[in-house]
């Protein structure tokens, strides 16, 4: 009965959600359509759709839609997978050992802070304007956070599970692998949804210097000549994008860790 109960509450929740998209999809039909606000600042729906399908068709500055979306998922999802490999790692080892924390974290609180154009000159200068630049760039906007969660998840672990361990006979250089990092799990899942959706809003930062390609760049290539209706496309479906790399990460986090929180 608990579990009727949930799914239906569950349901409704989607269809509220849904309604609200609707509503605002209304809102902007009637207020574009009606001349309420100008074209230059928010086009109409259909103009919108006829602008996608003509990115669909033909592309945008001798590339393919396609074209501009994959290159920015690569630069996404390289600078990611970096920061994956190095961030979780260093995080457990700080969060294991005050001493080790000791030598990274004021590194890392020192830069973590800083917008990301205030660096990106030295990247550019560094790495060259390639896609080295860039990629450096996101991962250096996703490492932060996920070194953060990885570490406050070691430190809120209770004490009691790793003294259990040790008394039963655990060597402590298995106990990072074996008791460590499978409780701090979930909470490296929750630190990767906040390391990609920094990432994401950080991309077109990326694509501002010597880029010819992606989808961050083709909305601020687009802004320069006033078109307003593919610079809608370009947000639009770095929204959807979004929604549904952050509904993939949801959806194996509540299957995965489904006993968190209960």
């Amino acid at each position: 009965m608990k579990n009727e109960f949930l799914e239906k509450k569950k349901w409704v929740i989607r269809f509220i959600s849904f309604i609200s998209v609707i509503v605002l999809f209304v809102i902007w039909f009637a207020v574009t359509n009606l001349g309420w606000v100008d074209s230059y600042f928010i086009p109409q729906p259909q103009a919108v759709w006829s602008s996608f399908v003509l990115l669909i068709t033909e592309g945008y500055k001798g590339a393919s839609l396609l074209t501009h979306i994959s290159n920015s998922l690569f630069r996404l999802f390289t600078a990611l997978l970096f920061a994956f490999i190095t961030a979780v790692p260093l995080g457990l080892l700080c969060g294991y050992s005050n001493y080790i924390r000791a030598i990274f974290d004021p590194i890392i609180e020192f830069y973590r802070p800083l917008p990301p154009l205030a660096y990106y000159a030295l990247l550019v200068l560094w790495l060259g304007i390639e896609d080295e630049s860039k990629i450096a760039l996101l991962y250096l906007s996703a490492f932060a956070p996920l070194f953060i969660a990885t570490v406050a998840s070691v430190q809120k672990l209770p004490g009691d599970r790793i003294n259990a361990a040790l008394s039963l006979g655990a060597k402590k250089r298995n106990i990072l692998w074996h008791i460590i990092l499978p409780s701090c799990q979930p909470d490296i899942l929750t630190g990767l949804r906040t390391a990609i959706g920094i990432t994401y809003a950080t991309l077109v930062a990326a694509e501002m210097v010597a880029a010819t390609s992606g989808i961050g760049w083709m909305v601020l290539d687009a802004s320069k000549y006033l078109r307003s209706d593919i610079v809608f496309v370009g947000i639009i479906i770095m929204g959807v994008i979004a929604i549904l790399l952050d509904g993939l990460l949801r959806l194996y986090q509540s299957r995965r860790f489904s006993w968190v929180g209960k």
